[in-house]
């Protein structure tokens, strides 16, 4: 009698494949994007993932970041500063998550069945995809504004001033179409041209930073200029009004990865590469772009008199054709690279595990593409303000409590030891109740509530209210935690999803002592 052949394989460097792939093809919950990676594909390395992040990382809204908080009232140094510590925090729950992908060559929705049951990965899966929409539908209009100002360089006055749709020119209309159109063209062509494109965009981008940066030295007079511009919130009460939401602001931009971080970490030839790419690449290149983008904004405001935070509207500022015009070139290259692996992945998996035999990955991106438009990303971008506390806040608080809960099932209940073929079925060790986990739900929930409960709106300089949130929150007594809706959303659901994992264990060992 021979021994049965195991449903998985380990290999020597603790990577896990299927022994044999047929037997969850025709799952209802399978499909050939979301079954794990065969060993032979799982091929990216350290610098793979190093340029995913440069990539990513130098993008606008990365550069919004920081000069908006300069436009908020912080110095130079107290902006890097904020940026710097939230990353180096949020690597954190990136290389936890990001450790399944490697190890199991599953995407994020595949590894939420883990904790939330088969079908109730749908949920957070679900949360990832909308956020990742809006945020695609904020990338698109930005990169469309930089062919706006591209061609306006170009064709002058009669482009820039064109006749107005609900009060922007229709040039504009045009252009964040044809950015889009440009988007889907590359979206079609997979996963490995998306790595390609990040090899050469990312370097591209450092140079357009470090050029726009020159320019401002040259106007300003110096270096000197861009460091003197002082805080007016300085290190007081202040300063720590603002530190404490902006933090958690910066901690839920990449929030958004640290859940499905498992879509690119599937493809990795080892912990190694996914550990060291992600540990030299986000910290290190998000604080160097945002010491970049705080002192050209510094420059702004020395060289203007007005702190521009937008990249686009100042590069559109510069007298020199052929410098803005590469600048807005620059603009366009990053947008592209950043938007489709940051904002396209997720929700394209994300869409395809809610329907595994009717949505693939190409028609998960498309769908994402049009959601991307209808939540009217132009209103998003307005004021600095409510988009790194209300947007930013929100987002992070929710997606802090995903991913405790994650984090709590893989590392703390599973010991990272996951079964591949039961991710597949019904009835198996992740189908929980009709597959769902309710310990999961319950902790998004309770979390989800005190990360975000108390969200409220400030007062502008005006007396008027900045948000759409009421000034005393949602839910007054949760406001003082509102500030700090990431932390509180990840601890909290962390705690409560191991506790009432034991606790169902405890009842379970009672029930069979008993019997």
């Amino acid at each position: 009698m021979t021994d049965p052949v195991p449903a998985q394989q380990v290999h020597p460097d603790g990577r896990v494949a299927l022994s044999d792939a047929s037997e969850i093809e025709g799952s209802r919950f399978a499909n050939a994007d979301l079954v794990p990676v065969p060993i032979e594909r799982r091929t990216w390395t350290t610098y793979n993932y190093l340029a995913l992040w440069v990539g990513m990382a130098h993008c606008i809204p990365s550069w919004t970041l920081a000069s908006g908080l300069v436009a908020l009232g912080m110095d130079w140094k107290q902006a890097v500063l904020t940026i710097a510590l939230a990353n180096v925090i949020v690597l954190l729950p990136m290389l936890a998550t990001g450790h399944a992908g490697t190890k199991y060559g599953i995407p994020f929705p595949v590894f939420a069945r883990a904790s939330f049951g088969v079908r109730g990965a749908n949920l957070p899966a679900m949360v990832r995809a909308a956020v990742a929409c809006c945020w695609f539908g904020i990338q698109t209009w930005i990169g469309g504004e930089g062919i706006f100002l591209l061609l306006g360089k170009l064709a002058g006055d009669g482009w820039l001033d064109a006749g107005r749709i609900s009060g922007t020119p229709w040039t504009q209309w045009l252009s964040f179409g044809v950015f889009w159109l440009l988007e889907v063209v590359i979206i079609t062509r997979g996963m490995e041209t998306l790595r390609r494109v990040e090899n050469w965009a990312a370097p591209l981008v450092i140079v357009g930073a470090l050029i726009l940066l020159a320019v401002m030295v040259s106007k300003a007079g110096g270096v000197g200029p861009l460091l003197d511009q002082p805080s007016k919130l300085g290190w007081g009460s202040g300063f720590w009004k603002v530190f404490f939401p902006s933090l958690m602001g910066m901690i839920g931009f990449w929030s958004t990865l640290s859940l499905n971080i498992p879509d690119f970490t599937r493809f990795g030839g080892s912990q190694r590469a996914q550990t060291w790419g992600q540990a030299l690449g986000l910290p290190t290149t998000m604080t160097l772009f945002a010491i970049l983008s705080v002192l050209v904004t510094s420059g702004s405001q020395a060289v203007y008199g007005e702190s521009i935070w937008d990249p686009i509207a100042l590069s559109a500022k510069m007298s020199n054709t052929v410098g803005a015009l590469f600048a807005l070139l620059i603009v366009i290259v990053a947008t592209v690279s950043v938007n489709i692996a940051a904002n396209v992945v997720s929700p394209a998996y994300d869409l395809s595990n809610l329907l595994p035999r009717q949505v693939g990955f190409r028609t998960g991106a498309l769908i994402t593409c049009v959601v991307g438009v209808l939540i009217m990303p132009w209103k998003l971008v307005v004021d600095p303000s409510v988009y790194i506390f209300t947007w930013l806040g929100v987002v992070g608080g929710l997606l802090g409590t995903v991913a405790g809960i994650l984090i709590a099932d893989y590392w703390v209940v599973r010991r990272t030891v996951l079964h591949l073929p039961d991710l597949y079925s019904a009835g198996g060790r992740y189908w929980y109740s009709g597959g769902w986990n309710w310990r999961a739900v319950a902790a998004f929930v309770v979390g989800g509530l005190l990360a975000v409960g108390g969200s409220y709106s400030t007062l502008d300089a005006d007396g008027k209210k900045a948000g759409p949130f009421p000034v005393d929150g949602l839910i007054p007594f949760l406001k003082p935690l509102a500030d700090y809706g990431w932390a509180v959303g990840l601890g909290a659901s962390l705690v409560i999803y191991v506790a009432l994992t034991a606790a169902g264990r405890q009842r379970r060992a009672e029930t069979l002592h008993t019997v």
